[in-house]
C-alpha cells in the first residue's frame, strides 16, 4: 500500500491470501485488477517493479517450504 499506493480491498486481500494465483504474472495482474486497473495498459515501469516484488516474495516462500521440508 505505501510503496505501490495499491491498499487493496479487505476481501480482496483475504482473496489472495486465502488461494493465491500461482504464477507471478497471474498474482500481479490479480492485484491490479483489484484495484481496477487493466494489467495490459498499466503503467509498464510500475508493472515491473511490481512483478519484481511478488517475484521475490514467491522466492522466499519457496525458501520457506523447502525448508520446513527438509
Amino acid at each position: 500500500c505505501v510503496k505501490y499506493g495499491f491498499c487493496l480491498p479487505p476481501l480482496w486481500h483475504a482473496r489472495l491470501q486465502r488461494n493465491p494465483p500461482r504464477s507471478i504474472e497471474k498474482f500481479v495482474d490479480a492485484v491490479f485488477r483489484a484495484e481496477g486497473l487493466d494489467p495490459n495498459t498499466a503503467d509498464s515501469g510500475m508493472y515491473k517493479a511490481m512483478r519484481e516484488e511478488v517475484r521475490q516474495a514467491f522466492e522466499r516462500s519457496r525458501a520457506a517450504e523447502g525448508g520446513a521440508n527438509a
